[in-house]
């Protein structure tokens, strides 16, 4: 990876411009937006991009993809990678997390937390069962990291038809994150204070149906402190009071101890690719040793770290101006195309021998 060189190697300025304009000169894709009613009476919705070219093995291969915190397919990072996946032959299927569509209306008390992997199993079931001839890689970036890897973990079922899973930028244990997220070197303090005011208003544009009268939501969410909330300077404070009663947790602790991915990544056996920046100011250096040591212990696993990207930015340019296409766009395009290639080397392979077993 080589970054713009006078502003490239700064994560701070990385993760600043992905912040503010996601990516430069962002195509628009064309897709279908899809509703699924949830069985708490939640309406999840999924974004449908079909290839626009046929793939490099000439398989159908899908790719399911899970935004970060409170994104969803409309965001430019988004439609910049859909649009280079769809281009190499991928069809694309982005999660709209719970609440995050200014446009889409809650229909229960409930938004996306840092771990439900509800809709987005949702959505993965609906591709298998729309399109039983696919194949699956699946995709998740920050917070959306952490979902897609508790997903596979979740059930050996939940890995049938993935050729491979790529999670970029995610930090693995909320428990171990919490403490350093509010430290002040690498102006994380800063960051989050930053998210905690994008989350609170999007809280606060769902009040009425989050904190209104009505009979279906938890007692605890009935509890919940609004003033907590409008003072909150930090996401731990809103997991605190809002996000951790969604699903009955009785403190902050159970909910970031369950709702992580840590506990489910050894039980992942497709190849798995665990993309960080050296320099993101958002993932503090000692959560990297868990992707390292399971890197070290699992022939499936890949950790790479390069030194620069800042968070979810990784822009690529000569010197100063970045291009539309990034570096970890590439990436995970590049290496779902080695999986896909050599998994049908290796089927091909196992037809070879089965012929020969036959002939003798």
């Amino acid at each position: 990876y080589i970054p713009p060189l006078i502003w490239g190697k700064s994560g701070h300025i990385q993760t600043a411009l992905y912040g503010k304009m996601g990516r430069v000169r962002s195509p628009h894709p064309y897709g279908l937006r899809k509703y699924l009613t949830m069985p708490d009476g939640a309406t999840a919705t999924f974004d449908l991009f079909e290839p626009q070219s046929e793939h490099c093995i000439g398989e159908d291969v899908t790719m399911v993809i899970c935004p970060g915190i409170a994104n969803h397919s409309e965001k430019q990072y988004i439609r910049t990678f859909v649009d280079y996946a769809q281009k190499n032959g991928y069809r694309c299927a982005v999660l709209n997390h719970l609440g995050a569509l200014p446009n889409i209306e809650l229909t229960s008390p409930r938004m996306f937390t840092y771990g439900c992997t509800w809709e987005f199993g949702a959505m993965v079931n609906y591709i298998k069962k729309t399109y039983p001839q696919t194949q699956l890689v699946v995709v998740g970036f920050s917070l959306g990291g952490n979902i897609v890897c508790k997903y596979l973990g979740e059930n050996q079922a939940n890995q049938e038809r993935v050729l491979c899973c790529v999670s970029v930028c995610q930090g693995y244990s909320a428990l171990r994150a919490q403490e350093t997220f509010m430290q002040w070197d690498q102006c994380r303090r800063f960051y989050n204070f930053l998210m905690a005011d994008n989350m609170k208003k999007i809280i606060l544009s769902h009040r009425q149906v989050l904190f209104g009268d009505n009979m279906k939501k938890p007692q605890s969410l009935s509890d919940a402190d609004l003033s907590k909330l409008y003072t909150a300077t930090s996401l731990m404070q809103i997991d605190d009071n809002v996000m951790r009663k969604f699903h009955g947790y009785s403190s902050l602790k159970e909910y970031y101890e369950e709702e992580s991915c840590l506990h489910y990544l050894h039980r992942i056996y497709v190849p798995l690719l665990l993309v960080n920046a050296a320099d993101d100011p958002l993932v503090h250096e000692s959560l990297l040793s868990i992707p390292r040591a399971l890197s070290e212990k699992r022939e499936n696993v890949m950790h790479v770290l390069p030194l620069h990207g800042g968070h979810l930015g990784f822009f690529e340019g000569s010197v100063l101006f970045p291009e539309p296409l990034t570096w970890m766009d590439k990436l995970v395009v590049q290496y779902a195309n080695a999986i896909c290639q050599w998994e049908k080397t290796k089927s091909h392979c196992s037809d070879t021998e089965q012929a020969v077993s036959g002939q003798e």
